[in-house]
């Protein structure tokens, strides 16, 4: 058996928060490693995005700026990541929060990091998309479900209320 933290996908939408109340009562007491996963630079990419024949002058790409922004949006990964563990935590499920650059997508970067602690069950909230959504940009589960070195345990986002 895995002698990892269970791994929790977190990005603070309900469904995330379902995750991790689902998470806690399943899996409490063991620890868990609340996961926000976010795009590094992405800053850059903005800034460089050409002007598509818009008739626009090129953008000024300002390197501090972008710098800034990048550091920007990895303080707020990394607090989200607290948020969600201190949330856990208060639930029963002593956790942990960590922020990880997305190297290629958010599913094979929640695997990746399962695979590093050794987790025993990855948990993901799965948002309400239509098929369309899901075929178009692919589903953070599905990858998940298929490639997990472990158990998986998706929590469908409810819309009834309290959920």
């Amino acid at each position: 058996m895995p002698s990892g933290p269970v791994v929790i996908a977190f990005d603070g939408s309900p469904a995330g928060l379902r995750a991790l109340r689902e998470a806690a009562a399943l899996l409490a007491p063991r620890p868990g490693l609340v996961v926000v996963v976010w795009e590094a630079g992405v800053a850059y990419d903005y800034a460089t995005i050409p002007s598509a024949g818009l008739d626009l002058p090129p953008a000024q790409f300002d390197l501090r700026s972008a710098a800034e922004l990048d550091q920007a949006l990895y303080t707020d990964a990394r607090e989200l990541a607290q948020h969600g563990a201190a949330v856990a935590t208060s639930l029963g499920l002593p956790s942990e929060g960590l922020a990880v650059a997305d190297e290629l997508t958010v599913g094979e970067t929640l695997v990746r990091v399962a695979g590093d602690v050794d987790a025993p069950a990855i948990v993901v909230g799965r948002h309400d998309h239509s098929a369309l959504h899901d075929i178009l940009l692919g589903s953070t589960a599905r990858h998940v479900i298929q490639h997990a070195p472990c158990p998986v345990l998706v929590v469908r986002h409810s819309e009834k209320k309290g959920d």
